[in-house]
C-alpha cells in the first residue's frame, strides 16, 4: 500500500467518524476558551500566557504558574480538561481503527493474490507452485 493511500484512509477514518469535526470544535474551543480566560482572570497577563495555563490544564500537567481564580475561570478549565479527556479518546480510537483497517486490508489483499495463483494453477511455473507452497507451508507454521 502506497502512502498516499494510507494517508487518504486515515482521512476518511477521521472523516467518517465524525473526529474530524470533533477535534476541529475543539480547537475552536481552546483558542475562545484562552481569550475568555485571558480576560477574565486577574494574574493572566497575556494571551500567550493564557494558552499556557489551557495547554497545561488540557494536558492536566498543572504546573500551578498559571492559576484560576474566578467562577467562570474555573468552570472554563474544567470543561477544557473534560473535553481534553475526550478528544484524546476520540483520536486515539480513530487511529487504533486506522492501524486495525490497515491490517485487515493487508491480509484481504494477500489472500486475493493468494487465490488468484490458485485459479491460475495449471499455469504457473515450477518455481512459481515451489513460492506457493512455501506461502502455504508458512500460513500453516502461523496457525499453530
Amino acid at each position: 500500500m502506497k502512502k498516499k493511500q494510507k494517508r487518504r484512509m486515515l482521512i476518511n477514518a477521521f472523516r467518517s467518524t465524525g473526529a474530524a469535526k470533533v477535534i476541529a470544535v475543539y480547537f475552536l474551543w481552546f483558542f475562545i476558551a484562552a481569550v475568555v480566560i485571558w480576560i477574565l482572570e486577574p494574574d493572566i497577563n497575556s494571551y500567550g500566557d493564557s494558552l499556557w495555563f489551557c495547554f497545561a490544564t488540557a494536558t492536566s500537567i498543572g504546573y500551578g504558574d498559571q492559576v484560576a481564580v474566578t467562577l467562570v475561570g474555573r468552570i472554563i478549565a474544567v470543561l477544557i480538561s473534560v473535553y481534553s479527556i475526550g478528544v484524546i479518546a476520540i483520536f486515539t480510537a480513530v487511529i487504533t481503527s486506522f492501524f486495525t483497517d490497515l491490517a485487515r486490508w493487508r491480509a484481504n489483499d494477500s489472500a486475493r493474490a493468494f487465490l488468484d495463483q490458485l485459479k491460475h494453477l495449471p499455469e504457473l511455473s515450477p518455481e512459481e507452485l515451489k513460492s506457493l507452497s512455501e506461502k502455504v507451508k508458512e500460513f500453516e507454521n502461523k496457525m499453530k
